[in-house]
């Protein structure tokens, strides 16, 4: 009898077949992650806070002083429908909202990174998930 490659026995194919599997599943999650939207990101941090966004709170954030010099409108303006600037370097800013700059909130790292600078800036701290939540629920209701 000739042997095939079904009938041969090798402990190392079916681990082969798995990491080869593993690898193209993170490879597709890695790029889902990457791709999300405004929409996925207040649904994740809504989640996370376990409570309904209020974009009214969210829109009271980010126009109030919470503790430091700056508040979220210094560097972004009071409707983030346009460019702002940074209030010490005055690098450009491009509009926060996301109906005015499609690409905002559409990369979580991206996202989390700016929310930890920022809130750092603003608040002294890193925000919760509920402040994320309500400011971007507030900047998702600002439409052209």
């Amino acid at each position: 009898m000739k042997p095939t490659l079904s009938s041969c026995v090798c402990p190392h194919a079916g681990w082969a077949r798995r990491a080869a599997l593993g690898v193209l599943l993170a490879a597709c999650a890695l790029n889902v992650a990457q791709a999300a939207t405004a929409a996925e990101m207040l649904a994740t941090y809504g989640a996370q806070a376990g409570a309904t966004p209020v974009p009214a709170r969210g829109q009271q954030f980010f126009n109030t002083t919470q503790g430091r010099e700056w508040q979220c409108a210094t560097c972004h303006g009071a409707v983030p429908t346009q460019a702002g600037k940074h209030a010490s370097t005055a690098k450009p800013i491009s509009a926060l909202a996301p109906a005015f700059n499609p690409e905002r909130f559409t990369d979580p790292a991206k996202v989390e990174k700016w929310f930890r600078r920022n809130c750092n800036d603003v608040v002294g701290r890193e925000c919760s998930a509920a402040e994320k939540a309500d400011l971007l629920a507030w900047l998702m209701s600002i439409r052209p």
